[in-house]
């Protein structure tokens, strides 16, 4: 007899409604992240998209005017249930759209989260550091700078950096919003290659409004539109025409955005 092991998804949304106030940014979203997938969101300005990601490692709780309602399960658990936020962040690493860079050096940037897991190794910190710098397509741009602060690296760099930082967290989950904003093109498909590497270690969410970025990357995609998930399937399916909801064939098709 044939058996087969079910396999719980990395991440469970179930009727997600999120509000800022009065305001309802996303309403009643339910969608599945399976494990070692790149899932990629997409939409237009203001459809809920960031709200969304800052929900997954409860970023709301830095803000007293955001709510949610409805369920977020990480690996099987209520995130809502977590007490300990860290180490929630820890395994869900989150790079914002714009460069948040820390007042220190590369070097540091990138080695702190190591050191807060209790690794002060300086070997083993080496390897940390460029293991992840190189998966950020920035160490041979700052191998020979790695004591100058992160601040002096043109835009580009910075972000790179933040990825960077966000890979030493290890995370189990990698949220990405926009990444490319501030990355020129070359760098960018750098970049893309590297999280298609990445997809072997961890399961991806790519937040875009570049539709092809995501038609390039993304397993699965979702469509987001005015605070409500629209559509979501198989990538080349919506893309090769077997979208459902005139408004996500709209949106693809570049005819609004």
């Amino acid at each position: 007899m044939v058996t087969t092991t079910e396999i719980t998804p990395k991440l469970q949304v179930k009727d997600l409604t999120i509000r800022y106030g009065s305001h309802t940014a996303l309403s009643g979203v339910s969608l599945e992240v399976m494990p070692n997938e790149i899932f990629s969101i997409i939409g237009p300005a203001n459809a809920g998209k960031t709200s969304f990601l800052k929900v997954l490692n409860r970023m709301d709780t830095f803000n007293s005017e955001m709510k949610y309602d409805g369920k977020i399960f990480f690996n099987g658990l209520d995130t809502r249930h977590l007490r300990n936020h860290y180490a929630l962040r820890r395994r869900i690493g989150v790079v914002f759209p714009l460069p948040v860079g820390l007042p220190m050096t590369v070097y540091e940037n990138v080695a702190l989260s190591p050191r807060l897991r209790g690794i002060n190794n300086k070997a083993e910190l080496d390897v940390i550091v460029e293991r992840c710098l190189q998966r950020a397509a920035l160490w041979d741009e700052v191998k020979d700078r790695l004591d100058s602060l992160g601040s002096l690296l043109s835009g580009g760099q910075q972000q790179r950096l933040t990825i960077a930082r966000a890979l030493s967290q290890e995370p189990e989950l990698l949220v990405l919003d926009e990444f490319s904003i501030a990355v020129d093109p070359v760098t960018t498909m750098r970049i893309e290659e590297v999280l298609k590497e990445l997809k072997e270690e961890m399961t991806i969410i790519l937040v875009t409004n570049l539709v092809q970025q995501a038609r390039r990357l993304a397993d699965r995609t979702a469509f987001f539109l005015n605070g409500e998930c629209v559509e979501m399937g198989i990538t080349e399916a919506l893309f090769s025409g077997e979208a459902k909801d005139q408004r996500t064939i709209d949106y693809i098709e570049g005819r609004f955005g």
